[in-house]
């Protein structure tokens, strides 16, 4: 019992530090909490699980304050969302990431009914399920986390493997012209396997997600078929997506 209640003051405490200093490499934790670092790695393993912070190569950082989005960022978002769904026929099989961008491409899909989706939200899917004629729909199940408001882990990916798909539509938190989708979060990696069973892959994101520096590839370009994206891309990272395979799709509060 008392090493049970050591071991949660010492991840309370490792959490603490964590917010309190940022972004903090393993080898400065295991001095901080005199401990080897292995079992840093093991606290940090666990707690970024627990979605108590985000475990990143080599340490930790906090977890993100989500800032309320502006109308004109919720308005991009749908804009975006709505020429996603433009990819899609009536006899697609499709699977669908969780994610603020790509939950309001599913408003927008025109004769839902001939569809397979599957996916691993429960926003997403209980859009779904809302529609008169609704489509077939598929849970990935697996590990509930409830930062990203879905199921992630080995059963969800068993699960995807266990089908084929035309299209995946997947999310980013960050865009990285040169190597591709990129995220702080390195054990949230079920956006790959949606790439390996699905035909085509298609990113939905903000063009500021360019500004969004962080460590982990998600997704390399060489595994993109289309970036949705909106018109304030700079026209030189097109270019560089163009030149790497990706075929870019920009959407425009105008509708153009």
């Amino acid at each position: 019992m008392k090493q049970k209640r050591n071991l949660h003051a010492r991840h309370e405490s490792i959490v603490n530090w964590v917010v309190q200093h940022g972004q903090t490499p393993v080898e400065t934790l295991a001095r901080e909490f005199s401990t080897s670092e292995v079992t840093i790695r093991k606290d940090l393993t666990l707690l970024a699980e627990q979605g108590r912070l985000i475990r990143q190569h080599g340490g930790a950082a906090p977890l993100n304050k989500p800032q309320p989005a502006t109308n004109t960022q919720l308005s991009l978002k749908q804009a975006i969302g709505q020429l996603a769904a433009s990819l899609v026929n009536d006899s697609h099989k499709i699977v669908i990431d969780s994610g603020s961008t790509t939950a309001t491409m599913v408003e927008h899909l025109k004769q839902p009914s001939q569809l397979v989706v599957m996916t691993n939200s429960l926003n997403v899917a209980n859009q779904l399920v809302t529609f008169d004629n609704e489509p077939t729909v598929l849970m990935t199940g697996g590990t509930w986390d409830k930062q990203s408001q879905s199921f992630q882990g080995n059963m969800a990916g068993k699960m995807l493997q266990s089908y084929s798909f035309d299209l995946a539509f997947v999310g980013a938190a960050g865009l990285d012209v040169e190597r591709g989708t990129t995220t702080y979060n390195e054990l949230t990696l079920l956006s790959q396997e949606m790439a390996r069973v699905a035909g085509n892959v298609v990113v939905l994101a903000e063009s500021t997600k360019l500004r969004h520096k962080m460590p982990n590839i998600e997704l390399a370009w060489q595994q993109v078929a289309v970036l949705v994206t909106d018109d304030g891309l700079p026209f030189s990272a097109e270019q560089q997506l163009n030149q790497q395979g990706v075929k870019v799709m920009k959407a425009s509060l105008n509708g153009e």
